[in-house]
């Protein structure tokens, strides 16, 4: 009898830049203060990609380095990757192709999944699939946004949110059941008008007009989209144990995207989880969109231990959102 395939995690790595940008140097930007921003968002400082010539991928790299170093392979052992982001280096080539051309992953083929905040949730469950099909061995899958790039530091409502990084996970064959187990993804477009960049795409191409108007920044409704996410993220985390007949008592760790406290407390209450089963390190490290799920698995990995239940949560712009679950295989 043929085992089944599961695409297990055998590898993390992550990378946030060294320049931390806080809530005092804000204070000095906009019309805000630390304890507003604390007591809504549960943010305490960011970091930013600073340089010249500097992008997502430089952030991609490190984060993809360092998996192979713990894993003990090489880069050219890759046989593809992924990368989560709304911020890459250009809008063609992939950030995927490049960065696989910076590590020397002459063998493997790319490509970049653009599903804001759920990037990595998205791209997780390719790269999985990939996996079981076969026909890959090592599948990297990264979840990166240099969201600096375009933020507008002039308008309050979003410059205290975002944050750059990357985080990476190394996905490899597996038959004794470890790995990813199960993923609910959703989108719903309908909920563009509330989260999304206006210009800069085929619809609106860059001209001095956009460029004038501030089109090329991020754009949020933020109470519209802290419902549907407080909503989206919860259900779908709540129908996923259903689905597979689990309780928060079953789950070793939550793993929600890092966009708002008060929506991880939302979504660890519906699961029946207590706070110290829930990963945050929003303080740190702000909404880094695509990174924040890898960034927390990369800052947990020694508290992680094999056979655990995680729920990995996301919900993004657009709208996008979904839940997987994952059996630590380590």
């Amino acid at each position: 009898m043929i085992k089944k395939i599961y695409a297990a995690i055998t590898a993390v790595g992550g990378y946030v830049p060294e320049d931390k940008l806080t809530n005092f140097d804000l204070e000095k930007m906009v019309d805000t203060n630390d304890e507003w921003i604390r007591t809504r968002t549960g943010i305490s400082e960011r970091r930013i990609l600073k340089g010249d010539g500097l992008a997502t991928s430089d952030m991609v790299v490190p984060a993809v380095k360092q998996l192979c170093e713990k894993r003990g392979i090489h880069p050219e052992e890759i046989d593809c990757m992924i990368v989560g982001t709304v911020t890459p280096d250009m809008v063609f080539p992939a950030t995927a192709n490049i960065a696989c051309d910076k590590l020397g992953a002459k063998n493997a083929w790319g490509f970049d999944v653009s599903a804001a905040c759920s990037g990595f949730l998205y791209s997780l469950t390719l790269g999985a699939s990939l996996i079981e099909s076969g026909r890959y061995k090592k599948v990297v899958v990264v979840g990166a946004d240099k969201m600096s790039a375009i933020v507008d530091y002039s308008d309050r409502t979003t410059c205290i949110i975002f944050g750059d990084g990357a985080g990476a996970v190394l996905l490899e064959p597996n038959n004794e059941g470890y790995g990813v187990l199960d993923s609910i993804l959703r989108s719903d477009g309908s909920g563009s008008p509330f989260l999304h960049m206006k210009a800069g795409g085929s619809l609106k191409p860059a001209s001095v007009e956009t460029v004038m108007a501030k089109e090329h920044y991020a754009y949020q409704e933020g109470q519209t989209v802290f419902k549907f996410a407080v909503k989206g993220m919860a259900d779908v985390s709540a129908e996923l144990l259903e689905r597979n007949n689990l309780t928060g008592d079953d789950i070793a760790w939550l793993v929600p995207h890092q966009a708002n406290l008060r929506i991880i407390d939302a979504t660890a209450n519906r699961m029946g989880l207590p706070k110290e089963k829930v990963m945050i390190n929003i303080e740190k490290y702000g909404n880094t969109t695509a990174a924040t799920i890898p960034l927390c698995l990369w800052e947990w990995k020694h508290e992680i231990n094999k056979g655990d239940n995680l729920v990995l949560a996301a919900f993004g712009g657009g709208f996008t959102w979904g839940a997987t679950l994952v059996k630590w295989a380590y």
